[in-house]
């Protein structure tokens, strides 16, 4: 009887240090179960074999010795009997992941891995909104964001010393706008343990378009965050009010209001065991107070951008894409099979983030065949079928515009130029900071223009676009040039982006944007102007590409 005490009781106590420290999922669908399960289980053989050993020696003191002879015993063989049962018991948690890990295999749920998503297909001239202007691009990484941001920090010395920014920055749309948002997070246990009265004070809100930071004072603290320890810490703090979610990637994110929240997603399995795991699930919590509320996965609010990561979002498609014509196809046959490029990158349409990445064959060269979008809260996608240049080989276009100045390309996005697919980023110096932006044709990489501004390297873009007789869409034909006489000047709104319309005095109208050429603002009404300008689809009105008084 002892030694059953003694082993239910180190597994007890075992089981719940493990397991505070740890913070397995109580779900079956959960492998950390099973390994926590399997530790605990085997510390309490463990201790239940020590205690009969010890039990066994003191029936048979003789036990191992030489040339004495063992004498057989009832009750050793029970003890025996009872180490090995027990012993069986604690590899079941073993058995479970070995033929849980085998079950879930694509090679058995090639379907089912392959339905997980469907994805329409759209044609990218139409269905892409054009880029008329280019002011609401979020074209910075995240290493950019963090430079900034902790430049920011830097000229707040009563925060500094004490709180760091969290390096995960989450790409959000706030208030009609792209953001970068992180929270400020303890710098060390002794900063925790010195400040946890206060908690955490803020956050950094990034401007992506702008280059710019602010710190964002809060009026009630962050308590519940990543760097904070014990009861305080926001993953133990989930795991106690949600003890059989599996909870995988966090984001933290802000509502319309500025409130900070972090969104948590819940996975589960949907073939076998383990295998095809998708969000479920979505909790929304409040690090401020620790409240929070859990929705299925498409019930959550609005104003919450992320709830696919954007790896998952790949990951997903890459089963869709390979797996379709079944198993031994995506081994072997590889007949139309797909899969998305290393990496991804960021799209705001209306109000929502959007991952974008390529898509290229199986064991295919560096190009394209594809892109497909995927929206970060809903889960859907779209299939752009537009050949062309995968993302690093236009990033290693646009470095060799300016090679001597040694600039790095980020990661792109897929804008809409007067129909054409085109690659947009930032080139960046040793030091991380931004110093141009360039454009890069999709489907002809070697058409490359480079700016100080977004504005310039578009307006240098389309001008590229015009000269080869490329450009669809808005816009169509070479650029002409002729002297203007104003007679009227107007500026009107269009789906919040400023036009400038230009009457001439023989009646014809130039339209400009105003986001993509500021200096539009300086014309005035009896000026006298050069134009260089395409045609619109609309008979005698045309767009502006580059201008200058007489």
């Amino acid at each position: 009887m002892k030694k059953y005490i003694v082993s239910i009781a180190t597994g007890l106590v075992s089981g719940a240090l493990i397991y505070y420290v740890c913070l397995p999922a109580l779900n079956l669908q959960s492998g950390g179960f099973w390994i926590y399960l399997l530790v605990v289980l085997g510390l309490m053989w463990g201790t239940f074999a020590v205690c009969a050993e010890l039990e066994l020696q003191s029936i048979n003191p003789n036990k191992g010795k030489k040339n004495v002879v063992q004498v057989p015993d009832e009750k050793m063989q029970r003890i025996n009997r009872q180490v090995a049962i027990s012993g069986l018991v604690a590899a079941v948690p073993l058995l479970v992941l070995l033929i849980g890990s085998l079950s879930s295999a694509k090679l058995f749920h090639a379907s089912r891995y392959a339905n997980m998503i469907t994805v329409e297909t759209a044609d990218f001239a139409t269905d892409m909104e054009e880029a008329s202007s280019v002011s609401n691009i979020a074209l910075m990484d995240t290493n950019s964001a963090r430079i900034i941001g902790n430049r920011t920090m830097g000229s707040l010395s009563e925060v500094v010393s004490q709180y760091e920014i969290s390096g995960r920055y989450s790409q959000i749309n706030y208030q009609g706008a792209p953001k970068k948002v992180a929270n400020l997070e303890y710098a060390s246990f002794f900063k925790w343990l010195n400040n946890k009265k206060n908690g955490v004070p803020g956050y950094v809100m990034v401007d992506p378009v702008k280059n710019t930071a602010e710190y964002v004072k809060l009026g009630t603290p962050l308590r519940y965050v990543p760097s904070a320890y014990f009861g305080e810490d926001l993953f133990r703090a989930l795991r106690f009010a949600y003890p059989t979610k599996m909870l995988d990637q966090y984001y933290f994110e802000i509502d319309d209001q500025g409130n900070p929240y972090y969104i948590v997603s819940c996975v589960s399995s949907h073939a076998g065991l383990f295998g095809a795991r998708d969000v479920s699930e979505v909790i929304l919590f409040n690090p401020c107070d620790g409240s929070s509320q859990i929705y299925p996965v498409g019930d959550v609010p609005s104003w919450i951008d992320i709830v696919y990561s954007g790896d998952l979002a790949s990951e997903k498609y890459n089963w869709y894409g390979t797996l379709k014509n079944g198993y031994w196809n995506s081994k072997f046959g590889n007949l139309d099979c797909k899969v998305t490029t290393d990496d991804y990158g960021y799209i705001t349409i209306e109000d929502d983030v959007w991952y974008f990445t390529g898509v290229t064959s199986v064991g295919g060269d560096e190009s394209n065949i594809g892109f497909i979008i995927s929206n970060a809260r809903t889960g859907e996608y779209t299939f752009y079928q537009v050949a062309g240049a995968e993302e690093y080989s236009a990033m290693s276009a646009a470095e060799g515009e300016v090679q001597e100045k040694g600039y790095t390309a980020s990661f792109p996005s897929l804008i809409n130029v007067s129909g054409q697919a085109t690659y947009i980023m930032v080139l960046k110096d040793d030091g991380g900071l931004v110093k141009l932006y360039a454009l890069v044709n999709v489907e002809n990489y070697g058409i490359v223009a480079t700016g100080s501004t977004q504005a310039e390297a578009m307006k240098n873009y389309k001008k590229l676009l015009g000269s080869q007789g490329i450009a669809s869409g808005s816009v169509s034909g070479d650029v002409s040039e002729g002297s203007v006489i104003v007679e009227q000047v107007r500026i009107v709104e269009l789906e919040e982006v400023p036009v400038v319309y230009i009457t001439a005095e023989n009646g014809d109208v130039y339209k400009g944007f105003l986001n993509a050429d500021e200096s539009l603002i300086l014309i005035r009404e009896g000026d006298t102007i050069q134009v260089q300008y395409v045609e619109t689809d609309v008979p005698h009105i045309y767009q502006i590409e580059d201008w200058s008084l007489e």
